[in-house]
């Protein structure tokens, strides 16, 4: 994709989205429910869209709401549903249309003292805090969030008791639920919003001190107090904003927030590659106002507007590319760790970079490699059985100091304040902990690509079978394996990875667009890669097409 000429400059008014508008269209827009597109549809990731589109409208909230009302109700869910929001405009009055069916159903709410904003590891981790104490009594929890989408979009998620995000059967029961509920209204039970905010069982509640007060069982925040380093945040308007200054003061770390600012219009965000505001932290492009502040300070980092996904910047190297934080990450914590048992994992997904593959072998670590999705990281993070769970983009959470869960989602925050730890503790940022890394296991070329695909090519891509894939060798090299499953879990990969000595390629049908991902990586240089890659398209192609 060619990059937008105004990529990495704060956007035209033009581009500003009506907000005033949006909010309107969310209460005054009736979904056609025949229309796919404007049904309930939960991705990786919950329900995702825009009110202007027919996708995130009152009526959609209202019968997800309700269906997550049932759904805990056939399973006995009696604790409390620890409910969370994001800055985007529709955050706000999605929170307001879940609460109303949340007290109409007798659900206990806890929400953010004030109406404030709640990260998806927050969450995450009161949940699972909440449950390690009250096992007979378990709650669950919602977040608000179209995690790092333009600011016309709304997103809606439910996490189970596990803290995580939900598995397929759940997500596929209240999809379906909710869409017979898009054709039957009268079925959802709801109360005005003042009167729900009067019933004893939907509370304020402190997430910030609870959150923060733990985050010392994970971090090794006295190191990086000692240390005196220099730290920059830019909260990119995201939920987390009020949760820096009050860390920084309990820890007495020398931490500077550089922007303060909440704008549901995002106008400050410079825009993306494609010239679209996005708030994605592992984007030079809309990482450039942080960028150009680098050497301010020696570590600096920025989030999501969920604060699930991380972006570490470095004076010396700018913005690093999420798979190689992921491989410092990894190397450092399997050796800073020392309460971890010898049997506690990494954990990865396919797409991911292989680095970590090399990483794991030398440090005589067991590899689970699963499918793309943060859900299959679960249940290893909720045994300890995982020390650290990640994906290329840019979300990542490891275990405790002492081996045992902290989040089952994605936590920007610990990733975040591992990076000053490793600053503050080896002297060298990840940056040149990185640099490191590849002079002794390879320095890997990351890469995705796409190519067209109709529905029907996308179909046949997710059902492909080993021995369709007609070559022995790739780009060079023998291939080792062909995978349709994750080796961890024999679990469906939703398309193909095909792997040599020193590359390997996937290839994965979009769920919203007529094209298919390749993702590539390769330990021989660029040229290799371009190999790799024109191969890669050549072998897929000749599956689908013939």
């Amino acid at each position: 994709m060619a990059v937008h000429e105004h990529a990495g400059q704060l956007p035209a008014q033009t581009l500003l989205t009506n907000i005033p508008r949006l909010v309107a269209t969310y209460y005054s827009r009736t979904p056609d429910s025949a229309d796919p597109a404007q049904q309930v549809a939960f991705g990786t990731s919950g329900h995702r869209g825009s009110a202007l589109s027919g996708s995130f409208n009152e009526r959609h909230i209202l019968a997800i709401s309700q269906a997550i009302c049932e759904w805990r109700h056939s399973h006995g869910y009696q604790g409390p549903l620890f409910l969370g929001m994001d800055t985007h405009a529709l955050s706000e009055p999605a929170w307001i249309s879940a609460v109303e069916v949340f007290a109409a159903n007798g659900v206990p709410v806890r929400f953010q003292r004030g109406r404030g904003y709640t990260p998806t590891p927050v969450i995450s981790h009161a949940i699972v805090v909440w449950n390690r104490h009250h096992p007979g009594a378990l709650a669950d929890g919602v977040v608000i969030t179209p995690s790092h989408n333009p600011p016309q979009d709304g997103g809606f998620k439910y996490n189970p008791p596990h803290g995580g995000p939900a598995g397929t059967e759940t997500t596929r029961w209240i999809e379906q639920r909710a869409n017979a509920l898009l054709q039957s209204p009268e079925a959802i039970r709801r109360m005005p919003l003042e009167r729900a905010l009067r019933q004893s069982f939907i509370e304020e509640h402190d997430y910030i001190q609870p959150y923060i007060q733990d985050l010392r069982h994970v971090v090794d925040l006295d190191a990086i107090r000692t240390s005196g380093l220099k730290i920059g945040v830019d909260p990119m308007g995201g939920s987390g904003i009020a949760f820096w200054e009050p860390l920084a003061e309990m820890y007495g770390l020398n931490l500077e927030v550089v922007n303060a600012t909440i704008d549901p219009r995002f106008a400050f965000m410079p825009l993306d590659k494609d010239g679209v505001i996005r708030m994605d932290c592992s984007s030079p492009y809309a990482m450039r106002a942080l960028l150009d502040l680098k050497d301010r300070f020696e570590i600096a980092f920025g989030n999501d507007p969920d604060y699930d996904r991380h972006g570490i910047v470095t004076a010396s190297a700018g913005l690093l590319n999420p798979n190689h934080y992921l491989a410092a990450a990894v190397w450092y914590l399997f050796q800073h760790r020392p309460e971890w048992t010898s049997r506690v994992a990494v954990g990865k997904t396919m797409v991911t970079t292989s680095l970590l593959d090399r990483i794991a072998n030398d440090l005589q670590r067991p590899l689970v490699e699963v499918p793309v999705g943060f859900k299959w990281f679960v249940e290893g993070l909720q045994s300890g059985e995982l020390g650290f769970g990640g994906e290329e983009s840019a979300g990542a959470t490891f275990l405790r100091r002492e081996g045992s869960v902290w989040t089952t989602d994605k936590d920007g925050f610990v990733m975040d304040l591992l990076a000053a730890e490793i600053t503050a503790v080896t002297g060298s940022d990840p940056a040149r902990l990185y640099d490191g890394l590849t002079d002794r296991f390879g320095a890997p070329i990351y890469e995705r690509l796409q190519a067209p695909a109709d529905a029907a090519a996308k179909a046949k891509l997710k059902q492909l079978s080993p021995d369709q894939i007609q070559t022995t060798t790739l780009a060079g090299e023998t291939i080792r394996s062909i995978q349709t499953t994750a080796p961890a879990n024999d679990a469906p990969f939703g398309g193909v990875k095909v792997v040599t000595d020193n590359g390997w390629f996937a290839a994965r049908p979009s769920g919203t667009e007529d094209i298919y991902k390749i993702y590539t990586e390769s330990f021989l240089g660029r040229e290799h890669l371009q190999q790799l890659q024109e191969e890669a398209q050549q072998v897929v192609d000749r599956a689908l097409y013939g």
